[in-house]
């Protein structure tokens, strides 16, 4: 279809719709001439309008479509501000840090396996109705959790907010990556960079609003007694903490069902044929690699061995940094704790909830700097760099005692967590075209799975053996991620994929 330049006139329609539509009629026996006449005119009228609703004057704005995208992904992102809830929940039910972390872990698995299945599914479902879905499935994840915690069930913690609520994060996360991407296929890597900053943020808006807020509200009247004893505070009414989180998940879910609903009906693909003004697509007679990947199937992507070493180099990079996402609240209090052990309780909190909140905003402009560098030195070099500067991150954090200089560590690392979510949908577009995006994009989503599962647990089972040295043998061990992802850099190319 030719790209939509403006309607054509009246005249013209009614004399493409009578040679497509109404000439068998004519010749068919037997015939009224009134009520063909009548025929004519009311669906010219109709085709007239169908056109004049896909013409340039009715097209949204496609910056509109790309800031509900950003909102859409902040609530998203209030996933990543997990370390908020992983102390108070081990205190208030007892339970174990890799206990607690298999919510999350779980989260971000059914993430990635419900983004690889709503990818083969965005073509013929349609962006709306599958970003609405996960909309409710988020929402509804936070109701089943606070079900959980008032029945003390981690199990069910585990189904209603990892399960449940991990598939509505993957059906509402690559809905507006791959639509945004759509809008845009003149500034690819700056579009999606920006969608997928919102998801970087979202942990900003939960440290800082909405948990805050619903915990001191629903804090109100109730005072925590904790009891410090061999350097430990350990409390002594879990009952009343239980009770708050309950409700704060409670409202949680009702406040997430209201806002990604609607954000998700808004969302809808570009009409057929859409080109932004002033932009000439590259014509695919003139490169034969590019007329050769409209004819690749998707199996012939995900089974290939670049597919492969780019889902290696995406798993590294999210292991090593969403390890230290889900626990970077707890092990900023302990380093705190160590320098100045007169710290309270509520102020040990405080350092940590800031920190999410800091760390939250260089993950989400990662995702943007990261994406617009790759336009400019390529996809390859990109995560060259970010994987081998973050080999030397890694280790200077494994011996350091100044908070401040661990912060300003974290917030590098978070930069490039997030610039590889910032880097991947161009690479994909890049190497294997903007037809198997969705899918292809989704199937490489697996990786954050993985690393949802690895990570975090790893943390957790570090936490719980070495509480001492926990932070040395955590960032040793993301040195050795990094590493190896560093590595695999070095045997990708930016060249388009060609099957063989």
């Amino acid at each position: 279809m030719a790209p939509l330049t403006g309607a054509p006139d009246r005249r013209a329609l009614i004399r493409q719709y009578a040679a497509d539509r109404m000439l068998p009629f004519l010749l068919t026996p037997p015939f009224n001439p009134l009520h063909a006449a009548a025929s004519l005119e009311s669906q010219a009228t109709k085709y007239s309008m169908t056109y004049a609703n896909s013409s340039p004057k009715n097209i949204p704005n496609r910056w509109i479509i790309c800031l509900l995208g950003i909102a859409l992904q902040i609530c998203l992102g209030t996933a990543y501000a997990w370390s908020y809830f992983q102390k108070p929940l081990g205190d208030a039910f007892g339970w174990s840090n890799s206990m607690t972390a298999w919510a999350f872990s779980l989260a971000i698995c059914f993430l990635g396996i419900a983004a690889a299945w709503g990818g083969t599914k965005l073509a013929s479902v349609g962006p709306t109705k599958l970003s609405m879905s996960g909309g409710v499935l988020f929402g509804l994840g936070y109701l089943l959790g606070a079900l959980a915690l008032s029945m003390k069930s981690p199990a069910m913690l585990f189904i209603g907010y990892g399960v449940i609520g991990g598939c509505g994060l993957g059906l509402c996360y690559v809905t507006p990556v791959a639509t945004v991407a759509k809008w845009f296929p003149d500034k690819k890597g700056l579009s999606t960079g920006l969608v997928i900053m919102g998801f970087g943020l979202g942990a900003l808006a939960m440290s800082k609003l909405f948990a805050p807020l619903l915990y001191d509200y629903f804090k109100s009247g109730v005072e925590l007694i904790y009891v410090t004893a061999d350097g430990k505070a350990a409390l002594q009414n879990p009952e009343a903490l239980q009770a708050i989180l309950t409700k704060l998940f409670a409202a949680l879910g009702v406040i997430f069902l209201i806002l990604t609903v609607p954000l998700g009906w808004f969302l809808r693909n570009p009409p057929e044929g859409y080109v932004p003004a002033g932009w000439k697509p590259a014509s695919s007679h003139a490169d034969p690699k590019a007329l050769a990947i409209t004819r690749l199937r998707a199996a012939d992507c995900i089974l290939s061995g670049r597919f492969l070493l780019m889902w290696l180099v995406f798993f590294c990079n999210i292991t090593a940094g969403i390890a230290i996402i889900g626990f970077q609240s707890p092990l900023f209090q302990d380093l705190w704790r160590k320098l100045d052990s007169s710290l309270d309780i509520k102020t040990l909190a405080a350092y940590g909830a800031t920190l999410i909140a800091v760390t939250s905003l260089f993950n989400g402009i990662g995702r943007f700097f990261w994406g617009w560098i790759s336009d400019k030195i390529g996809r390859t070099r990109t995560f060259s760099i970010m994987l081998g500067s973050q080999i030397l991150v890694f280790a200077v954090l494994a011996h350091t005692a100044s908070p401040l200089l661990f912060a300003a560590l974290f917030c590098y690392i978070l930069l490039c967590y997030g610039g590889g979510f910032g880097t991947m949908p161009s690479y994909i577009l890049d190497v294997f075209g903007a037809k198997l995006m969705p899918v292809v994009y989704g199937m490489i989503l697996t990786a954050w799975s993985a690393g949802g599962i690895v990570g975090p647990q790893m943390l957790g089972f570090i936490t719980d053996k070495w509480p001492k040295d926990a932070s040395y043998y955590s960032f040793l061990a993301g040195t050795a991620f990094v590493s190896i992802g560093f590595l695999a850099t070095f045997l990708l190319s930016n060249e388009r994929f060609e099957k063989r």
